[in-house]
């Protein structure tokens, strides 16, 4: 909870002390997408130092937001949201929509973080969709602000997709360059790819299936089809 409160008995005030310290709904929101380890948050939440990771995972549990599961045997800690925090998914949902159609596509588009982009798209491949075998996608971003600004994918039927930052010594079936406002307007809906290849904004060389279900393998992100979305 904030420690300065705004002093007045709104409702809706006393939500957002519980909510607004910087992080707390950033962290809620990767609990709900099923990153529960203390790791797995840091890697979809670069910019979010370890100390204040720590400290808002306690103040959440203190505040009855999450639970701390640790299991001894096998040594691990995982953080799942209480009943309180649950209850906030259709607020965070709305909010979510309400900034696709109100916050403007450049604005939404400025942050040049690749590793937490592929990071967010590496749990979303569905390598149903791509070919036989294993596939390699390699991702380069020459404007990336992250420590690494190239990646592979690495993903087959029947198993978890692979993010490297390091090069697998795999001969990739797909690569993709662009810039990282690109790549995240398309899987937010923001841009179409089919534009941004005809615009000479994203290049993709290399298997032809790949490139022709790339928006199938790669899914846009749920809030992709709100209705009114503010788009480039």
């Amino acid at each position: 909870m904030a420690t300065k409160t705004y002093g007045i008995y709104c409702p809706t005030s006393k939500a957002c002390e519980v909510l607004e310290p910087r992080w707390t709904i950033p962290i809620l929101c990767e609990l709900w997408d099923s990153n529960t380890r203390f790791n797995e948050i840091r890697r979809a939440l670069p910019a979010l130092s370890p100390g204040l990771l720590s400290k808002r995972l306690k103040e959440l549990e203190a505040n009855g937001m999450i639970e701390r599961v640790e299991n001894r045997a096998q040594g691990t800690v995982d953080y799942f949201r209480t009943q309180k925090a649950v209850e906030l998914e259709p607020i965070f949902d709305e909010l979510a929509r309400w900034a696709q159609r109100h916050v403007d596509a450049e604005i939404a588009l400025s942050d040049q973080d690749a590793g937490m982009l592929m990071w967010k798209l590496r749990r979303r491949i569905k390598a149903e969709e791509m070919i036989e075998g294993r596939n390699t996608i390699r991702f380069h971003f020459p404007d990336a602000t992250s420590k690494h600004n190239t990646y592979w994918i690495v993903a087959k039927r029947g198993a978890d997709a692979d993010l490297c930052v390091h090069d697998p010594k795999l001969e990739p079936d797909l690569f993709v360059e662009c810039r990282v406002g690109v790549l995240t307007g398309i899987y937010l809906g923001r841009r179409s790819l089919a534009r941004e290849i005809d615009d000479g904004n994203i290049f993709l060389s290399g298997d032809t299936r790949l490139i022709r279900n790339f928006t199938k393998w790669l899914p846009h992100n749920v809030y992709a089809d709100t209705a009114g979305i503010a788009k480039v």
